[in-house]
């Protein structure tokens, strides 16, 4: 196999689609016996990192999780199932969806019950950054999603420099 091969200018979304099934059991919920909030972020983070690891073929480390929506609560004995692709590369960052849907197993019935958008940073094993290769999107929901992920990008990057700012500003203020 090649460099090429093993290392493209870019990638197709679906090149890194990721799955990942549990079960959720006792040591999962809360006392009311729906899933945990962090533990169902644990499994959103998981999945993300599988879709930023397929696109970059190197190590990544979450960034940010950039919005997450509850929809339902997710029962003891659910199957959950979680699908994450890749929405965006940018120079070393991917933008990363998470759709995660229960499965009742006592009636098969299937819920969406959480959707989140992550961004994870490909770093090589000394933790510098890495270019990842471009993402082509083929379909029209790939590319609706795909802009969509430089307007939320776009949101981001205002945000930190009014933070910045906010920070500069209080901080000139406590000045003799």
């Amino acid at each position: 196999m090649t460099s090429a091969e093993t290392n493209p200018a870019a990638r197709t979304v679906a090149s890194t689609q990721s799955e990942m099934t549990e079960i959720i059991l006792p040591n999962d919920t809360n006392i009311l016996g729906n899933l945990l909030g962090g533990r169902l972020m644990h499994f959103i983070d998981l999945t993300g990192a599988m879709a930023a690891y397929r696109h970059s073929r190197t190590h990544v480390v979450t960034a940010a999780m950039d919005h997450i929506d509850f929809i339902r609560p997710v029962h003891l004995g659910d199957l959950l199932t979680l699908k994450s692709s890749v929405n965006r590369a940018f120079a070393t960052s991917m933008e990363v969806g998470v759709k995660v849907w229960a499965e009742n197993t006592q009636t098969a019935s299937h819920a969406h019950v959480a959707s989140a958008y992550l961004v994870f940073v490909a770093v090589d094993k000394e933790g510098r950054r890495q270019q990842v290769p471009r993402l082509l999107p083929e379909t029209p929901d790939e590319l609706r999603r795909f802009e969509d992920a430089l307007r939320r990008r776009q949101h981001r990057e205002a945000e930190s420099a009014r933070r910045k700012d906010a920070k500069l500003v209080a901080a000139a203020q406590r000045l003799p």
